[in-house]
């Protein structure tokens, strides 16, 4: 037998196995995952450990798309997103319904030995393990990947920490906003005049959580080839690194260290935000060439495109800020709306800086459904953003808002480990669940 058939054939067989292992997957869960849920990851289960945001932002990901996220959380006591943020009169979060959507809440107390026992019964069942503890925290638990594997061989471990699993950094404490420091962000960010700033989010986080993601569902395209689990080690510093474009290279070949630049990029004109006779502002972006000859052409200056000083992409840069003046003194005479017209008109990329109300208002994020509604219990009807990116066939959705803590034990438990309720009643009396 020739060697591409022995290899057709390994294939095939991994294939036949990873199906049966699917199906019975599937089967497991059909009587706890709802009937809605049409998402491409549907047939998959993500164990949730972990708090705040690095590790959870990658669960709602996952969730958005139809996986099965199980959260475990402590007892009485529960993520702290559910307190965080603003809070109606009843003391609850606004940001846990986000953060938590499509997902299921159970309760474990992991520091106890019966409770890592129960958490390793519901990884056997699992596709993924996310978590994002200090590093060395899961193993001192007995829940390392090394031991886990050894009972779920296929499982993907996403772990998410501030620095990464290695190195003389790894044991440290890291929340986003040093990730944000180190990998480079914050020292750009703001006003020249100012100290460095930060974002208006918890960016170092998300882009962690994202860059996680990805790791595991290439991790899962790994396993579908070879059946092999493996290990996904997502470090905030290295996702806003990932993030600073050209910023290493340029210093390395060049001694150039990016600098804070407020509103502008350098060398990059026209492309700020100019003030309008109504007091608004505009977005106007036209550096390309064209679009610059545009521009001027909707100032009623088309002589700007020809002179020397403005004519290339380079010469533009050279006078930053004499350019925006010109601009600038051309908008203040006209209303924002008026200023938006005439920049559609001439097809030069510009927009407002909008608020939540302008997003709510706008026609194209309501044409889009960029802005879902769901049903809370306590809230009611509850706004927030919804899933993204948009699948042409196999589109992701919003489910349901964050649970109550502790809302799915009995499904989990009982459906999933086969727990009877004394054995749930029992557990819960000690303090495990």
């Amino acid at each position: 037998m020739a060697a591409d058939d022995i290899h057709r054939l390994i294939r095939h067989h991994g294939e036949i196995v990873r199906t049966f292992a699917a199906s019975l997957k599937g089967k497991q869960r059909m009587t706890i995952e709802a009937k809605e849920n049409r998402g491409p990851l549907s047939d998959l289960r993500l164990i949730e450990m972990g708090t705040l945001l690095a590790g959870p932002f990658c669960g709602q990901l996952m969730g958005d798309f139809g996986a099965e996220v199980i959260k475990i959380e402590p007892p009485n006591q529960g993520d702290p997103m559910r307190v965080w943020g603003r809070e109606k009169a009843h003391g609850q979060s606004l940001w846990w319904p986000v953060v938590a959507r499509n997902k299921k809440s159970v309760t474990l107390n992991l520091r106890e030995q019966e409770g890592q026992e129960i958490a390793r019964e519901l990884i056997k069942t699992a596709d993924f393990l996310l978590e994002n503890f200090r590093p060395g925290t899961m193993e001192r638990w007995g829940l390392s990947y090394e031991e886990l594997s050894k009972i779920n061989p296929g499982l993907i471990m996403i772990r998410v920490s501030g620095f990464g699993q290695t190195g003389p950094y790894s044991s440290r404490a890291g929340f986003g906003a040093v990730g944000e420091a180190m990998g480079g962000l914050r020292y750009v960010c703001g006003d020249p005049s100012t100290p460095p700033s930060r974002m208006g989010i918890s960016i170092g986080d998300s882009l962690a959580a994202t860059f996680a993601c990805i790791g595991g569902l290439t991790a899962l395209h790994h396993r579908e080839r070879t059946g092999e689990g493996q290990v996904v080690d997502s470090a905030i510093y290295e996702a806003v690194l990932n993030m600073m474009e050209s910023l290493v290279t340029e210093y390395d070949k060049a001694g150039y260290v990016r600098e804070r630049t407020g509103a502008i990029l350098p060398n990059v004109a026209p492309s700020n935000v100019y003030p309008t006779k109504d007091g608004g502002m505009i977005l106007i972006a036209a550096n390309q060439d064209t679009v610059f000859r545009r521009l001027t052409e909707a100032m009623g200056q088309p002589e700007l495109a020809e002179n020397e000083r403005y004519a290339t992409h380079t010469a533009r840069g050279a006078v930053q800020q004499e350019l925006d003046d010109l601009i600038s003194d051309w908008t203040k005479t006209l209303d924002a709306a008026d200023v938006g017209k005439l920049m559609d008109d001439y097809g030069i990329p510009s927009g407002k800086i909008y608020t939540t109300p302008d997003m709510l208002e706008d026609a194209h994020f309501q044409a889009r459904e960029a802005i879902a509604t769901t049903v809370h219990p306590k809230f009611g009807e509850l706004k927030m953003q919804n899933v993204a990116p948009k699948l042409s066939k196999t589109p992701g959705g919003i489910r349901r808002p964050g649970p109550e803590l502790g809302q799915h034990n009995d499904e989990i438990y009982g459906g999933v480990l086969n727990m009877g309720a004394e054995r749930i009643a029992e557990l819960t009396a000690k303090g495990i669940i």
